[in-house]
């Protein structure tokens, strides 16, 4: 059964933006809760029905409860809005009153527009608003329209982060410079010592660095290195896809992107040309041992789109 959904994953990821969402089987979805703190929770999709993220359904899901009332961290596919809903409500009947998105991507921003309309404050990066306004392709796909409902009302800049207090926690909303994409931000839960890290972290299938959004490599490793320093050694880090995991993961994780961005420089250096850095296989002594590493991502594999993305930024000179 894994073979087939990976199968189905090779040639679902490479298909337009509507046929991708019509591969998705979204009345089969369900939607998980897992506490991992007093009064904060976890929401992810059933795993094997997206054809973009084999591990679960869509962007994970913060939600913060208590009689302050509800704060969420990203809204999912619109089309699971209702699920999502009726898994918060199993939580919490207090109001959902702000809800921030940790990039654009619309597996985690889709489903803004339906928690905007219930009275929800929508909180994100102002670059975020402003690719919500005018969207960009990703891996190629045609860029739809957002609901406008669904926009961002409170925005910030890279800086100090938002400070939220509600329900006995206090709530960071940390920026990021310009990593997974252009508008990244970090949510850290003080007293639950949890920090969401949306997906410029991933533990399925190379890094995504999403250039049309202004994704950098050099953003990325900066964000990477800034996350080691604000956590501790126990803080639990949860990326928008994939398993749980602590700072110690996040080293290994960055010494493969520096590890291959040192191949790339080398080859580039050498006068290769893309597409002759591709057929190196730099990703080579990583392959194995990246779940994923090998499917169909845009125009190739997502080892072939994360190399692609290293050299044209290296190329740059960035």
């Amino acid at each position: 059964m894994r073979t087939a959904s990976l199968l189905l994953a090779a040639f679902a990821v490479a298909l337009p933006s509507g046929a991708l969402a019509q591969a998705i089987d979204y009345n089969s979805i369900e939607i998980r809760t897992d506490k991992i703190a007093p009064n904060l929770y976890m929401l992810s999709g059933s795993a094997g029905l997206d054809p973009a993220h084999e591990d679960a359904a869509g962007g994970r899901i913060g939600v913060l409860a208590g009689p302050d009332g509800v704060f969420m961290v990203d809204a999912q596919y619109a089309p699971l809005g209702d699920k999502v809903l009726a898994a918060v409500r199993r939580i919490s009947a207090e109001p959902i009153r702000f809800l921030v998105n940790t990039h654009i991507h619309r597996d985690h921003t889709a489903g803004n527009a339906m928690f905007a309309k219930l009275g929800a404050t929508i909180f994100a990066r102002e670059e975020l608003r402003d690719q919500m306004i005018n969207p960009r392709p990703v891996n190629g796909n045609t860029a739809a329209a957002f609901d406008p409902a669904g926009y961002p009302v409170v925005t910030y800049g890279l800086g100090a982060p938002v400070k939220l207090h509600m329900n006995g926690e206090r709530v960071d909303l940390i920026p990021i410079r310009a990593a997974h994409t252009g508008g990244d931000t970090s949510i850290l839960f003080e007293q639950a010592n949890v920090m969401m890290i949306g997906d410029y972290y991933r533990n399925f299938g190379y890094p995504f660095i999403d250039i049309n959004n202004g994704g950098s490599l050099k953003g990325m490793l900066e964000a990477l290195d800034a996350t080691m320093k604000m956590a501790g050694a126990d803080t639990r880090l949860v990326p928008g896809h994939g398993t749980i995991i602590n700072r110690a993961d996040l080293i290994p994780y960055r010494d493969m992107i520096l590890a291959v961005q040192g191949s790339v420089q080398q080859l580039i250096a050498q006068g290769k040309t893309q597409q002759e850095v591709l057929a190196a296989h730099v990703t080579g002594p990583y392959d194995s041992k990246v779940p994923g590493g090998l499917l169909t991502a845009g125009a190739g594999t997502s080892a072939d789109r994360f190399v692609s993305e290293i050299y044209q930024e290296l190329k740059r000179g960035k």
